[in-house]
């Protein structure tokens, strides 16, 4: 387990420069924040995105890796936690871009970044519902869960891959745009100080997207399974009980 533990040291050094770098990049060399519909309120895009579908997805889908002893339950709950927040995150990245296009005039999904970036959006809206529903809702058969978890897992992957590829790409659009050359704009090419900090902080990302699918892929480091862990319901596990009402209900109730 030496090699695991070096790795997910490595993730998460990779995801502390990673916020680092796209705090002070949107904070700094764009210029800020603010919610007036002007490149400012765009800054909160990129931000809420790495933050969201970069950092949090990564780190929530290691959950069942780095927590290996730790009851199935609760890890199943701060998964759905870290997504959840990962989907507001996203849903305020969004309305901030769209925001400015429309403020700005510029047509909205013209570039393939906005095309990549909506699927994976999208994809990870629709897997976030689906997963709640499965792994919660109780009266779904165990066949069900269990035929579904595969798909879920493979699917979490990829549209984690996919949010990367938007990142990588969103960046780098990104810094074509600023740096042009047109007007006072420096050229790419000159090798400004911000290409730098754009072009380090998507390497960072690329490199934390890399060990991240290595750790939650390798077989070497699967969580033994309890029985029927996988595919028991949250809302009717014993640890679960604890989030909901103390009231004492008859089982023939419960069932009802």
């Amino acid at each position: 387990m030496f090699c695991f533990y070096l790795l997910l040291g490595i993730s998460q050094a990779l995801a502390v420069l990673i916020l680092i770098l796209a705090g002070f990049w949107t904070g700094h060399t764009l210029g800020g924040f603010a919610w007036d519909g002007t490149a400012k309120e765009f800054n909160l895009h990129p931000l809420l995105m790495i933050l969201g579908f970069v950092f949090l997805y990564g780190d929530a889908i290691l959950m069942f890796r780095i927590l290996r002893t730790e009851n199935k339950t609760a890890v199943k709950v701060i998964h759905l936690l870290m997504q959840a927040l990962a989907l507001i995150c996203g849903c305020i990245a969004l309305k901030a871009v769209f925001t400015f296009h429309t403020t700005m005039g510029f047509p909205h999904l013209y570039s393939l970044h906005s095309w990549v970036g909506l699927t994976a959006f999208v994809l990870f809206a629709f897997q976030w519902i689906v997963g709640f529903v499965s792994f919660f809702f109780p009266k779904l058969r165990e066949e069900f869960r269990a035929s579904y978890l595969p798909i879920h897992r493979y699917f979490g992957v990829a549209i984690f891959a996919t949010a990367v590829a938007a990142a990588l790409i969103g960046i780098n659009e990104k810094l074509f745009f600023l740096y042009s050359g047109t007007g006072d704009a420096p050229k790419y090419a000159s090798r400004p100080d911000g290409a730098y900090v754009g072009n380090f902080l998507a390497f960072f990302i690329l490199m934390f997207a890399l060990i991240v699918g290595f750790l939650v892929t390798n077989p070497k480091y699967v969580r033994e399974q309890q029985q029927n862990e996988e595919t028991m319901p949250l809302a009717s596990s014993a640890a679960m009980r604890q989030f909901q009402s103390t009231d004492t209900v008859p089982e023939a109730e419960e069932a009802k």
